[in-house]
């Protein structure tokens, strides 16, 4: 399936952007009359086929379009620290961007050791998952937060945060409600201090264990992800 990003798609006819047009013409080697599928990040799902194969501005004609393609009835959002390997958690993107999730939120907290964060690659891996992984709906990446303001924040969903605190937890599998949208914390490698849980706590965030390994922070966004996703099946 070749299938292309197209966020500010309207009508009938389309021009994909320049880089998608040379590797829909130069690397696919597709012609007039070749189908393509395309998704624009909300909801979308459209089939079209090529009317001017230029590759610099391809142009496109819808032939039949989908909505809502893929929609579940939960949403997830998790808000997680960066980790200080980039790397690690653009891994974390892809693969909650693959398994399924609506909303990532970057949190600066007092044991973070990456207190920067530039979206604009991050961005990319999103939409590269989002292709790959043939869904309609890109998450969103909202820019890095320090924990207590995000905190403050009204959330009218079920909220979780995931820490290493010898203390008896409730397995997430265990508490979360089927079909309910959901907030988890992730925190830093070093964890979240004693503050930020009283201050979550405070704040309605129930206290919860993602099993009984001590999971990277990559590793625990990516658990959280999965296991309300398998819930919810």
């Amino acid at each position: 399936m070749h299938l292309f990003y197209t966020p500010d798609l309207s009508g009938d006819l389309y021009y994909l952007n320049e880089t998608e047009s040379k590797h829909c013409v130069r690397v696919l080697r597709l012609n007039t009359n070749d189908h393509i599928h395309l998704i624009d990040g909300v909801g979308g799902f459209y089939t079209a086929k090529i009317i001017d194969p230029n590759p610099k501005k391809c142009k496109v004609e819808i032939v039949e379009s989908k909505k809502e393609f893929g929609k579940r009835n939960y949403n997830i959002h998790i808000a997680i620290a960066p980790t200080k390997n980039m790397d690690r958690f653009e891994w974390f993107l892809e693969k909650a961007t693959e398994i399924g999730i609506n909303e990532i939120t970057p949190i600066l907290c007092e044991h973070s050791e990456r207190k920067v964060v530039k979206t604009d690659r991050l961005e990319k891996v999103i939409i590269s998952a989002v292709k790959q992984s043939i869904k309609a709906y890109k998450p969103k990446l909202n820019e890095i937060i320090p924990i207590q303001e995000f905190l403050g924040q009204e959330h009218k969903v079920e909220k979780y945060i995931a820490h290493c605190e010898e203390n008896e937890k409730i397995q997430l599998k265990n508490i979360y409600t089927k079909g309910q949208n959901t907030i988890i914390l992730i925190g830093p490698e070093g964890d979240f201090s004693q503050s930020e849980i009283k201050l979550a706590k405070e704040n309605n965030f129930q206290e919860i264990s993602l099993g009984e390994s001590r999971l990277r922070t990559e590793t625990a966004g990516v658990v959280a992800c999965h296991t309300i996703n398998l819930l919810n099946e």
